[in-house]
């Protein structure tokens, strides 16, 4: 239903999609494991069984409602809401592998330590801990619980990435890698591209012909009109009121009712459109109905509003070039066509190693231009992955690079310069923290490859196919 998410937002399950660094378990095995199982149970991880009460009893403690749930089945909020639950498992197995623990004497002292429960004096107020405890309908054993997980995956991670201080040389490479200067000689290919406006009859014909079966796409009669709040309740909020009546619309057309009598009801008069085609794929009501033709009679959202729209009739065929709109369309195709062959040929040379100085100095043609990049973050002249190949070449090489509005130029490495470091520097623990921020991520993604090759996740499609019919 076209509805079933306007108050998801509205709800605590943007909290709970915390970020875990396991894999999602959509890349994980599905189902075999249990044909001759215990149908009790959603998931399996390694030797570990994950119960189908074990997940309810997830679902409970997210606080989202049964409403809120039902509504997003076909959103697959379940199989999201499982992945974290079974990436929670995967790391208290971890915990438990590793042997990590917290003492009833650091618990209570971690207690006694959060400024919730202090009062003004910074004293421990067990009113407040209780007070707490109630307000968000928990049990002191389920929130010593909740701290002992949290308090214990934080020396997990901290175990993990204990070793990623970075040396005093590491992070003298890691400053110089960042923030050399980098002198670029380029040429701007765009001078060599023919025009669009230059293809001539002659070309396009040509290009028709030779691609008349591609070329024939499909022009549709259809009709539509625009509900907003204002026309179905007189007001201009998005209020229940208004979606309730967007529901009935929408079981009118399960129920077949003609998009006419619908128009009529509502008292709109439809915009009729014949034989339209999305030529440029602009942001408009027309090509977003064009786009969406898989249903007959369909409603949709639109900048505000819901657009209920009719396909009448779809034609497939070929446009003539007295169209000018199709005539531009093949136009545009034959320069992109033409640009990819120039720079792809470019491109070809300089991997053969064909392209050389005289080939640069002969293509640029007194019109080679020089740009320095201040560092390895300077995108004001490319973009940030030309960037990065750039600074990855050796001096004198040649590549192919773009800019944010997809200009290709010819470029050639010509100078670098490494900046001073000092480890008396007043920037030097910045840098340092910087460095180590960095080596820690990788320490971590290679803890995440890890955690796939040791546990094998399998979901028991049949049980989570039956959770998702409890709340159908």
């Amino acid at each position: 239903m076209i509805s079933s998410l306007r108050n998801f937002a509205k709800t605590k399950v943007a909290g709970i999609f915390i970020f875990i660094i396991i894999i999602p378990f959509v890349f994980w095995g599905m189902g075999s494991v249990f044909s001759g199982g215990n149908t009790n149970n959603i998931a399996k991880i390694n030797n570990k069984n994950v119960s189908t009460q074990d997940f309810m009893d997830y679902l409970n403690r997210s606080g989202l409602s049964q409403k809120v749930i039902k509504e997003n089945i076909d959103k697959n909020i379940l199989e999201e809401l499982l992945s974290t639950l079974i990436s929670s498992v995967l790391l208290d197995l971890e915990i438990k592998d590793l042997d990590l623990t917290l003492s009833e004497d650091e618990m209570v002292k971690r207690i006694k330590m959060n400024k919730e429960f202090l009062d003004e004096n910074g004293k421990f107020k067990r009113t407040l801990y209780e007070k707490f405890l109630l307000k968000n309908n928990m049990t002191a054993a389920m929130y010593e619980m909740k701290l002992k997980s949290n308090v214990l995956q934080k020396q997990l991670f901290t175990y993990i990435s204990s070793g990623a201080k970075s040396p005093d040389f590491f992070v003298e490479e890691y400053f110089t890698e960042k923030n050399s200067k980098l002198t670029v000689d380029f040429i701007d290919l765009n001078r060599f591209y023919k025009a669009k406006e230059k293809f001539s009859n002659e070309d396009l014909i040509k290009f028709i012909n030779d691609n008349s079966d591609k070329l024939k796409q499909e022009h549709i009669d259809f009709s539509y009109i625009i509900i907003s709040p204002k026309i179905l309740t007189g007001s201009d909020e998005f209020d229940q009121t208004f979606f309730n009546k967007i529901d009935e619309i929408e079981n009118q057309i399960s129920k077949n009712v003609d998009f006419k009598s619908i128009a009529n009801d509502l008292k709109i008069s439809p915009t009729i459109k014949k034989d339209y085609i999305n030529y440029l794929n602009e942001n408009t009501i027309e090509n977003i109905i064009y786009n969406s033709r898989k249903n007959t009679t369909e409603i949709i959202e639109y900048d505000g509003a819901y657009i209920l729209y009719n396909i009448d009739q779809i034609n497939e065929k070929l446009a003539s070039l007295n169209d000018k709109r199709f005539k531009d369309q093949i136009s545009n195709v034959l320069f992109k066509k033409e640009k990819y062959e120039f720079n792809k040929k470019i491109l070809d040379q300089i991997n053969k190693k064909e392209f050389n100085q005289a080939s640069f100095d002969k293509l640029g043609n007194n019109s080679i231009q020089n740009f320095k990049l201040e560092s390895k973050d300077d995108d004001s002249k490319f973009e940030k992955n030309s960037v990065e190949i750039l600074y990855s070449m050796p001096l004198n090489a040649f590549t192919l690079v773009s800019d944010y509005n997809d200009n290709i130029f010819v470029a050639k490495t010509v100078k670098y310069e490494e900046p001073s470091f000092s480890k008396n520097s007043k920037n030097y623990n910045a840098i340092s923290n910087e460095a180590s921020s960095e080596n820690r991520n990788t320490i971590l993604k290679s803890f995440d490859y890890l955690l796939n090759d040791k546990y094998k996740v399998v979901i028991n499609e049949k049980t989570l196919e039956r959770v998702k019919n409890y709340f159908r």
